[in-house]
Parts: structure tokens; sequence; C-alpha cells
């Protein structure tokens, strides 16, 4: 703050004091007035506060001993405006911006329960951490410092090293763990030393990675708001890969890679099914409201159901609300209705309530939200007792008219991982025509005829 500017702030406050003096007005409005020209000033005096420079900007998570490189851009000069965007390959994520204190910012990572918590240092660069803001989960965050100006991810300009390989197209991938995991499948894009992709699995994908290939090694990494990814590895003599996934405040694994073009994965449509004896499913969960809301609810007969298990801690859950939520405005005219239950990191209501609150604003949802409890795989598979297992968060349950199960589908690849996208956009759209099309229970249009007159 300039002595310029607290002297014209002195003599202000001065000449009101005198005011007061002369024309007796009450201590309230005196007081209200002083605040206003105070207030005035502070206002000012923080368009001098520090705040990150717009433009290209380098991080590096500090994960255990590991580096974890990602890209983001800024853009606002103050944080009424600043918006901060993650980039990820052609991927791109935004994050509104606010100030914390004199010089540090603070962005939510949208309907995730996380945050980047970082200050403007001196010499521009931010440090902070990435901080899960789940109550009572205490430790789980990652130190990153961020440059300005740099839009390299893993080696600057004018040091790219040769790549022995081209490691495009299509390969099987096995982690080793102490649990049968099924392989996954990485589509990989290299570019010169340039490399993107995507690892699906049986539960969904890492979402847009970006990395480079130098020598007979390569590199990807992704952050998009949830914890950030890494996937380092070493490249054959024999045209084999093998190395280690990150996945930030959670886990490393190992692997190994064959490239198969004719590699697939498990069936989605047959991980998940009903028992032996089972047609329907059967629940009862409250909403947001805390109203109980079931299947069995008037609302639902003769009507075609989407059921999905989510939970808003979930980057392929979100994923699949973004394919869900326009789908569900377009066509439930048509006799459709959709239920999202939700699995939150807290088995406490009003939490619930505020994390799948943010994601019902965030995009818009008009299908019902349900809590279903605490995001674990053994709770879900209690609560909805006619599967035979729970997998995936999500896991999509189609439902017709009569109330009886047609379809589940364990996981949700995005748009990604292109044609495995496109053929199941396609399957929904076929399975949901079909359904729609079926009659209404005569008994049920006999009940809501009547209901009517």
């Amino acid at each position: 703050m300039s002595l310029c500017y607290l002297k014209n702030y002195k003599t202000i406050v001065f000449k009101l004091i005198t005011m007061i003096m002369k024309t007796k007005i009450s201590l309230k409005v005196a007081g209200f007035l002083t605040s206003v020209v105070l207030l005035g000033g502070t206002a000012s005096a923080n368009d001098s506060k520090p705040f990150p420079k717009e433009g290209i900007w380098r991080g590096v998570f500090n994960v255990s001993e590991s580096k974890v490189p990602f890209n983001f851009e800024f853009k606002g000069k103050d944080p009424k405006h600043a918006i901060l965007t993650l980039l990820n390959g052609s991927r791109r994520d935004e994050f509104h911006v606010e100030r914390r204190g004199e010089d540090s910012i603070y962005v939510k990572m949208n309907t995730y329960d996380a945050a980047l918590v970082a200050k403007v240092e001196a010499d521009g660069t931010l440090t902070g951490e990435y901080r899960s803001l789940v109550p009572g989960f205490r430790g789980n965050s990652l130190p990153f410092v961020a440059e300005h100006g740099k839009s390299y991810r893993f080696v600057e300009a004018g040091k790219d090293i040769a790549p022995k390989h081209d490691i495009s197209g299509k390969w099987e991938i096995k982690t080793y763990t102490k649990e049968a995991v099924p392989a996954s499948i990485a589509l990989l894009k290299q570019t010169g030393n340039k490399l993107t992709g995507v690892i699906m699995t049986v539960v969904g994908d890492t979402r847009e990675l970006e990395g480079t290939v130098q020598g007979d090694e390569f590199e990807l990494s992704g952050f998009t708001g949830p914890s950030p990814f890494i996937v380092r590895g070493k490249i054959n003599d024999d045209n084999s890969i093998t190395g280690e996934q990150g996945f930030g405040i959670y886990k490393n694994l190992k692997f190994d890679g064959q490239r198969n073009e004719k590699a697939e994965l498990p069936d989605p449509y047959k991980l998940t099914f009903l028992k032996e004896g089972y047609k329907k499913l059967e629940f009862t969960f409250p909403d947001l409201n805390g109203k109980q809301v079931s299947l069995s609810d008037e609302k639902y007969k003769g009507k075609v159901v989407i059921i999905e298990t989510i939970g808003t801690w979930c980057p392929n859950c979100t994923d699949q609300t973004v394919f869900l939520s326009p789908w569900f405005k377009k066509n439930q005219k048509r006799g459709v209705e959709a239920i999202a239950i939700g699995f939150e990191q807290k088995d406490d209501l009003e939490y619930a309530k505020y994390t799948l609150g943010k994601l019902r604003d965030k995009y818009e949802i008009s299908y019902d939200i349900l809590f279903g409890g605490i995001a674990d795989k053994k709770i879900v598979a209690q609560k909805l007792p006619a599967l035979n297992k729970f997998v995936a968060f999500p896991t999509t349950i189609i439902i017709d008219r009569k109330g009886d199960v047609r379809e589940i589908y364990t996981g949700f690849t995005g748009t990604v991982t292109g044609k495995y996208f496109e053929e199941y956009e396609k399957k929904f759209n076929k399975v949901l025509d079909e359904l729609i099309a079926e009659p209404i229970p005569a008994q049920i249009a006999a009940t809501a005829s009547a209901g009517t007159k």
C-alpha cells in the first residue's frame, strides 16, 4: 500500500469524523460510513496482492520418491475472473480460482472433494499441495511446485533423445498385484517423441494421458481433478514393455505388456448379473432431502428405468454422468426415468447432500439422486443383494416397463477410448429404444387410466 494511498484515506476519514461531530449523526451511521471507506481501501489494496501470471504453467507433484508432472493454463488477472485449466493431450478441465489470504490461491476440483492450495512466492512460482477435503481423511495430500511459462511435460524442448521404437497401437497390459486382476488395455499414439494414450480396465479408463518416448523409455501422466496418475516404462529388445503405474496418493503397480491388436477386455455386459431366482432389483434409499425412495414407487411403474451406482470421487462416474444427464433430458418424455445411487467417502447423509448436490448442480442432473452409503464394493453388494457381485463404480442397470432387469453394464469408458465409447453409445441407445417400444403392462396402464378419471 503506497504512502500516497494511506494519506488520501487518512484525509477522508478525518473529514468524515469532522462531519459526524458537526451533524451529530448517530454512532451506528458513523460506524457504517467509516467501515465503507476503510473496506473500499482494502478492496483497492487487494489489487496489488500477488496473483499467478496468466499463461501456461508446468507443475510437478512429489509422490513418495517420484515426480509427476502436469500442465495447466491460467487465465484472469483477479480472483473474480480467474480460471485454471488442466491440460492433458486434447482434454481440458476448467476450475475456478479463489484468493486465500494475502498471497495464496485455492482451486476446488469441482465435484471432487479435493483442492489445489498454493502460495504465490516472491519469484512468481507456486508452491502448495493437492489436498483431500473429505472430513477425517488426514494425510491425503501431495506437495507440488509450479513454474510459469514452461509448456513441456517431461523433457524440455531441444533436449529430446531420439526414440528407438514407435509404440503406437494396442497393448495388452498385465499388472502384478496380490489379487487376480484381469489384463488391461493401453491404446497409445506416438508422433516422434510425443506420446498420448489411455489405459482401459474392467472398471473404466484413466482418461487421456500425455507423455514422451526417450530412447527406449517412455513416460505418461494425467491429472484432471482426481488424484494424478503416472506411467513409466521401458521398451525391451523383443518389443515388449515393462514398467510401473502410480496412482497418486493410493498405490503403485508393476506391469508388463505385449502389443496385441486383438486384445479385448472381459465383456462388460457379462461381469455383473442377477443371482439365480431374481428378476427384479429392490432397494430403498434416501434422496438428498431425506425422503425414502424405492423402485416400487408410483413414479417408476410402467417406465423404463436406468439405475446408476456412482460416487463423486470417481472420475469414470463423472464421465458417465456427463453422458447420461443430457441424454435423459432429451429422452425422458418417451417414458424413461433414471436414478443415481451415490456411494460416498463418508457414510453421512449431510455430507452426501453436499457432494452429490455439487454433482447435480454442475452437470444439471434432472433425475433422482439417492444416497446409498459408504463407497465400498462389499457394502454395495449387501445393499443390492440381487446382484451376483459388485465389480465397479459406475455400474449401469437397465430395467424394463415390467420392472425386470434387462441389462447390466459394468464400468464406463469415455470418449477418449474412441470405438469403445462409440460401441457403448450405440448399444445403449439400441437397448433403450427397444425397451421404450415395449407396451406398458396392462395392469399398470389400467391403474393409470383409472387414476385420471
